[in-house]
């Protein structure tokens, strides 16, 4: 005999004999519910006075017989992953309600989340005899952004849905849904940004950034959303509302990935993880990911590795069972409950970010006796930095004929690129290429690519590209700005650089260049470049330079005071 599954707790022994009886019960292909199921269902629900469901098969038999309290039912697991984009579950459910209310906001959303084919509630009157009833089911992607459709019957007795072939047309419009989207190798993402006392304007701005580094990352991005909030929610950042409806919409679209455009907190991060059952991620795995896919040379991957490291070690949780995952450790029998699992993978990290500490200070040491060497002959060096993806691979590849990798992407290339480059009046430079600075750049990122970014600390004047024709320019050279402060590099000279000039519309002019005291240039066609380099020679030779470049020019003062 099948029992009932749910609040059976104080239900008479006929009663759960009358639910389990309800296992025998059969339905046409093309029903919902058959009328004498729904007045079995009504007339024990008002009986025990609890919500009475069943969970149907598309053959019409019984698979579970649910028992809730008077207000809502719980769902046995049905396996809570997705069947499919494009395929319905096969489970119908259709349940009691006792005061007369319609489809709650937690039928819809288990209809959605576990792609139920359908849910159907019928009320119970207080004769015991089935009253209203009301059908959901989902729909595809639409222009209205509708998720599904609910319609309202008088009686059971009038509910003409004719089961079996509006759920195979459903199917077969939700698999033409998904045959028209772009398919792509990447995962497929919702985007969302959160804007707490600042303008949505901003918000979009930074998730619009977002979407280029999904671009970057391989992701196939579906839809972006902004939440507006006063404060972030603690638990769920943009709130357990708006997560459930994001939930819903993936649902719809087939996302696989949410990507958050703010740091997640270690709690935040397990609980929007629990709530959704999809991946998840927020801006800074998603750079780790962009910089891990990159990384060309043995000191780039190090350098990622302690990143992604330093990022995971917070994270690293017990399980629901962390009280059991004990390992024996010291003495023939073990002697004491040992290292719990948790334990041992922090303590394997710390001794993982300790090794690779390690590695890269090495690396770092041949770079700085590599850096000694090159002072040491006296030829100066100029250092391309600037906000990625705003054209320094490139502009070195112009100045120096080279031809690193440069890409329309963010964070194209890593690692550091250094090139002679010969001025007009047979003077020699370092010309190196740097990675690419980006607002709220990780800090575990800048802390494991400090040994990198040290070459900067030599450089005799800095060139910051900035790409003119970005509507962010302003507030990506403030950006770029904090950054070298922070790594102490605010009174190295720096020249700016406007390129991208063959982008700028007619009407733009010099895009600003003049008013900001920058160089205009374009790495594609090389317009500005004898300005660049006549300015680049008047500010690493002028009166009161470096002692280094002195040398190199045969006695002149070098660095600008």
């Amino acid at each position: 005999m099948q029992n009932a599954f749910g609040n059976t707790l104080g239900l008479k022994a006929s009663q759960l004999q009358r639910l389990s009886n309800t296992y025998r019960r059969r339905l046409r292909a093309n029903e919902v519910v058959s009328p004498e199921l729904a007045r079995h269902l009504t007339e024990i629900s008002r009986e025990t006075g609890r919500q009475i469901g069943v969970l149907l098969t598309r053959k019409g038999e019984v698979e579970h017989v649910i028992v809730g309290d008077a207000h809502k039912l719980l769902l046995p697991d049905v396996g809570r992953a997705r069947a499919g984009q494009v395929r319905l579950r096969g489970l119908r459910l259709v349940h009691t309600h006792l005061r007369g209310e319609t489809l709650t906001k937690d039928d819809l959303t288990d209809l959605a989340l576990l792609r139920l084919d359908l849910v159907c509630e019928i009320q119970a009157l207080d004769n015991g005899l089935p009253g209203a009833a009301q059908v959901a089911h989902l729909l595809p992607e639409n222009p209205e952004g509708e998720l599904w459709r609910i319609t309202d019957y008088p009686s059971v007795h009038e509910l003409d849905f004719d089961f079996g072939a509006e759920i195979r047309a459903l199917e077969e419009q939700l698999a033409g849904a998904a045959r028209a989207r772009v398919v792509g190798d990447g995962e497929k993402a919702i985007l969302v940004g959160l804007s707490v006392g600042r303008g949505r304007a901003t918000a979009e701005s930074s998730l619009a950034e977002l979407a280029e580094l999904a671009n970057t990352a391989g992701v196939q991005v579906l839809e972006s959303i902004v939440q507006l909030r006063r404060e972030h929610d603690p638990k769920y950042l943009i709130g357990k509302g708006k997560l459930e409806e994001i939930v819903l919409k993936s649902m719809q679209l087939g996302a696989d990935l949410i990507v958050f455009d703010k740091d997640l907190s270690p709690s935040q991060a397990r609980h929007i993880a629990k709530e959704t059952s999809l991946k998840v991620l927020d801006r800074t795995q998603l750079i780790l990911d962009i910089f891990a896919q990159r990384a060309q040379s043995a000191e780039g991957k190090l350098q990622v590795e302690l990143a992604q490291t330093r990022y995971l070690m917070p994270r690293l949780t017990a399980g629901t069972d962390a009280g059991l995952s004990r390992l024996m450790g010291g003495g023939v029998g073990g002697r004491g409950p040992g290292e719990t699992k948790l334990e041992m993978d922090r303590r394997r990290a710390r001794d993982r970010i300790t090794f690779l500490e390690k590695k890269i200070e090495a690396l770092s040491s041949s770079r700085a006796v590599r850096r000694k060497e090159r002072n040491r002959r006296g030829i100066p060096v100029v250092s391309i930095v600037g906000y990625t993806n705003a054209g320094k691979s490139t502009l070195l590849n112009a100045l120096t004929r080279s031809e690193v990798l440069a890409e329309d992407k963010l964070f194209a290339t890593l690692d550091p690129t250094s090139r002679r480059l010969r001025f007009p009046r047979d003077r020699e430079v370092i010309i190196t290429d740097t990675v690419g600075f980006i607002r709220d750049l990780p800090k575990d990122l800048v802390a494991a690519f400090r040994a990198t970014l040290e070459e900067l600390e030599d450089a005799d004047l800095l060139l910051h590209v900035v790409d003119v024709a970005d509507p962010e320019r302003d507030e990506h050279i403030a950006a770029v700005d904090r950054i070298l402060e922070s790594l102490g590099l605010a009174q190295t000279p720096k020249l700016l650089v406007f390129n991208k000039a063959d982008k700028l519309a007619p009407e733009a002019k010099d895009g600003g260049a003049k008013v900001n005291d920058a160089i205009l240039t374009s790495a594609i066609t090389r317009r500005g470049f004898d300005d660049l380099l006549e300015k680049a020679d008047a500010l690493l030779w002028s009166e009161g330079a470096t002692s280094r470049a002195s040398a190199a020019s045969g006695g002149l003062p070098a660095r600008i005071g």
